[in-house]
């Protein structure tokens, strides 16, 4: 049985909400979530790791993704919207998710290191 979860992001900085001048940027990111494999999965928890310019590194995890543990059958995807909150204007997140098959194999999705920049910060 094939286990396969692609992950696709796209982040944005969200300039009403942050305040450069107390060192806030905030930033919100899209994920659609892929069943590729061949077995149905559920995302049951996530695991991030968040890190900023000046090396400050953030752990969040937790149950599930916005409050829910979506099941997914192959060929199907679930989106989702979530935020992160840095301290610099650049950043970078990684991570994964802990799925459950349904054959009752547990494996990780993993999530590539994505950019978190607010525009103009990067050359």
């Amino acid at each position: 049985m094939k286990y396969e979860i692609d992950i696709r992001v796209r982040a944005r900085y969200l300039e009403q909400e942050s305040r450069p001048a107390a060192d806030r940027y905030v930033f919100a990111y899209t994920i659609q979530i892929t069943n590729s494999g061949e077995a149905a999965a559920q995302l049951l928890s996530r695991h991030w790791i968040i890190t900023d310019a000046d090396g400050g590194v953030q752990e969040v995890r937790g149950e599930g993704v916005v409050g829910e543990q979506p099941h997914l059958k192959s060929g199907e995807s679930f989106e989702y919207t979530s935020g992160a909150v840095l301290q610099t204007p650049v950043g970078s997140m990684r991570g994964s998710y802990q799925m459950r098959a349904d054959d009752g194999t547990d494996f990780e999705a993993p999530i590539e290191a994505f950019t978190l920049a607010r525009p103009g910060s990067l050359h």
